[in-house]
């Protein structure tokens, strides 16, 4: 009785700490939800407010936002979704092709490439602005989709993680790929790519959240309006001559969504893929 006690208190003391973190998680969205829905004068002059008052709380914010400057808003998000699906694809194919081979593969100077991956991670992406945008003036590719997405289409991190992960597959199974006349490229497309089905699920949350958050390299790259995405957009509401809090703020909640639903379509392989990829290296 005593164990079965201490197993059940256990349970709920563990219970009750993971619902403090999902409140203190979900907090911060909670009150950016409620902010979105009052003007941000009121916002400012009552401080945090976590409850509704219907006196002041409303959709206009969401309206302004819609009307505002011709509906550039929409022009931001769809950037913001091509640059982060081509990105996250590319990403996500070429980084996989890699990680596979360094992981299944024996080849001349494998664990030397294997460390400049690792060292490449390390440097600050500070350190690389400067080179980067020269290759992207000389390459014409200033204010363009190609612009962002190129510099940073193979990750280091996603191969790292492809790698941990095709180590822990048996080699069994290239071999009876080969004998039964299947080419190497066929062997990754059609059994490796169905064996890392977790990795890639936690990979593509990774890189998409990873290239939709990004703000310094699009705002390096992209000069025009219409060609900014959310986060350089959303900035630049913020300015010396007007302070849009209010359409900012209903403008980042309504940019939470996309890595939401992301993350619930992709949470079982996301969790499986971390699981997975960090147990053998």
């Amino acid at each position: 009785m005593k164990t079965d006690f201490k197993a059940n208190a256990s349970s709920v003391v563990l219970f009750l700490f993971f619902v403090f973190i999902t409140i203190v998680v979900l907090f911060p969205l909670y009150y950016l939800v409620i902010a979105s829905l009052q003007p941000s004068s009121e916002v400012f002059r009552t401080g945090m407010k976590l409850t509704f008052d219907p006196e002041i709380m409303g959709l206009n914010n969401y309206k302004v936002l819609m009307g505002y400057r011709d509906g550039i808003y929409f022009s931001w998000f769809k950037n913001s979704v091509l640059i982060a699906a081509l990105f996250t694809i590319c990403s996500l194919f070429f980084s996989s092709f890699v990680g596979y081979g360094l992981g299944l593969y024996d080849f001349k100077f494998k664990n030397t490439i294997f460390t400049l991956v690792l060292l490449v991670m390390m440097v600050p992406l500070e350190i690389l602005m400067l080179p980067l945008y020269k290759l992207t003036v000389q390459f014409g590719i200033i204010n363009t989709y190609a612009g962002v997405i190129l510099p940073f289409m193979v990750s280091p991190i996603a191969i790292f993680f492809f790698r941990q992960f095709a180590s822990g597959i048996s080699e069994d199974y290239l071999d009876a790929g080969r004998i039964d006349g299947c080419t190497e490229i066929g062997i990754y497309f059609r059994i490796m790519v169905p064996l890392m089905k977790p990795a890639f699920g936690a990979m593509t949350i990774l890189l998409a959240m990873q290239n939709w958050n990004s703000f310094v390299w699009p705002l390096i790259v992209l000069r025009t309006n219409e060609m900014f995405t959310l986060t350089i957009g959303l900035s630049s509401l913020i300015g010396p001559y007007g302070e849009n809090f209010d359409v900012m703020i209903a403008g980042a909640v309504l940019a939470v969504f996309p890595i939401v639903v992301l993350f619930l379509f992709n949470q079982r392989f996301f969790i499986a893929g971390l699981t997975a990829g960090g147990v053998k290296g």
